[in-house]
């Protein structure tokens, strides 16, 4: 995966762009990913608050790594879902996530049926974490920050 030139974190979008070509599958991803994080942290949140700040914490970490620009995106991102999950009665954040998580995921797996190539993830774990990533950096690109 290693590029002249590129950025570890462009070599690893590229990479994942690469099973997400079609303008369907691409819309689905665009939807679904970031509802796909958001459901998470509820299921995080719902076993208990702070475990869900950690998870993004984390997630942050590696986040910077790859890119500051990126990490910055995503911190706005984590603080908003927070949020979101914060203002929401707790008797719903479980059910909700777990429900949602299922129709999103749902839709992940018929873009891949759509493209005809298998999910990133399923070569290598890390692409969980990438998709956001390829959600944010097509942002980027279309407002002309860099990554």
């Amino acid at each position: 995966m290693e590029e002249v030139g590129k950025k570890p974190v462009e070599i690893l979008i590229e990479h994942y762009a690469q099973s997400h070509q079609n303008p369907v599958n691409e819309v689905i991803h665009f939807i679904c990913v970031p509802v796909i994080v958001w459901t998470f942290l509820g299921m995080f949140w719902s076993v208990h608050p702070l475990i869900a700040v950690a998870v993004c914490v984390l997630s942050l970490v590696y986040y910077g790594s790859l890119s500051f620009n990126l990490c910055l995106g995503m911190l706005v991102m984590s603080v908003f879902m927070l949020g979101t999950l914060l203002v929401l009665p707790d008797s719903w954040i479980l059910p909700m996530s777990v429900s949602v998580f299922i129709v999103a995921w749902a839709g992940q797996f018929i873009g891949h049926y759509i493209e005809g190539k298998k999910p990133s993830f399923l070569d290598d774990l890390r692409f969980l974490l990438i998709g956001p990533l390829f959600v944010l950096g097509f942002l980027y690109r279309k407002c002309h920050f860099p990554l």
